[in-house]
């Protein structure tokens, strides 16, 4: 039998049982949640607001919340995450400090560039922690180097049916050029620049990538952000040896 914590912190709970409402009730209005939850409309936004946020739930056109990514099973991936973290680590906090723009490490789960961790800038107008969220991976940065990177006869796997031949053609450039960009395609005033980290004689499952608001975006420093972030995922991929 458990019993509820005598120190439980009712905003984690409330958050918790809406993540639960979501998964096994399917979609809920604001409306609803509130009623579920017995709180205040204003509270029970704020509570799937931050459930978005960090990919627990999505909003459907219709503006009723449904369970996101995180609530459906993982997507397996190759990488091994706490290695990667510990090695690259030193090497991001390194190259925020050098280029004063966010940086990312992001792995490839099936159809998605998942982020294992962010060292954020310290730059008021940035880009934010985004840790554990996923994104589809052919429209992120660092999902593209690693699609990219992929056996061509792996491809299809891993893109949308309905726009195969242009992502192709996109890849194609990016396997040339070693490196990606992604701007504004998965969020408005956000560009990010990423490179694969090489894998030890393997196929790479793990990208690096800085992120910035895009009106500090700018071709011309394009090649020295792609210079830092390769030697850095160099340094990261000889602490993975």
């Amino acid at each position: 039998m458990k019993n509820k914590p005598h120190y439980a912190v009712e905003s984690v709970d409330h958050a918790l049982r809406l993540a639960t409402l979501l998964q096994q009730e399917g979609p809920l209005g604001v409306s609803e949640a509130a009623e579920h939850l017995r709180v205040s409309r204003s509270t029970a936004h704020r509570l799937l607001a931050m459930l978005v946020y960090r990919d627990f739930a999505e909003q459907d056109a219709d503006r009723r919340y449904r369970a996101g990514p995180v609530l459906s099973p993982a997507d397996a991936t190759t990488a091994p995450v706490s290695a990667l973290r510990r090695a690259a680590l030193p090497h991001m906090r390194a190259l925020v400090a050098d280029l004063q723009e966010t940086a990312n490490l992001v792995i490839l789960a099936g159809n998605h560039a998942r982020f294992v961790v962010t060292v954020e800038c310290d730059q008021v107008l940035r880009v934010g922690d985004r840790s554990g969220r996923t994104l589809p991976a052919h429209l992120a940065s660092g999902g593209k180097t690693l699609l990219a990177a992929l056996p061509r006869d792996q491809l299809a796997e891993h893109l949308p049916p309905d726009d195969m031949a242009r992502l192709r053609r996109e890849l194609s450039l990016v396997r040339k050029r070693g490196f990606a960009i992604n701007d504004q395609l998965t969020e408005t005033g956000l560009t990010a620049v990423g490179v694969a980290i090489p894998w030890p004689a393997a196929t790479p499952t793990a990208a690096l990538s800085i992120a910035m608001p895009s009106v500090r975006f700018s071709r011309d420093l394009l090649p020295t952000w792609v210079s830092a972030l390769s030697e850095t995922a160099a340094a990261i991929a000889a602490d993975l040896l």
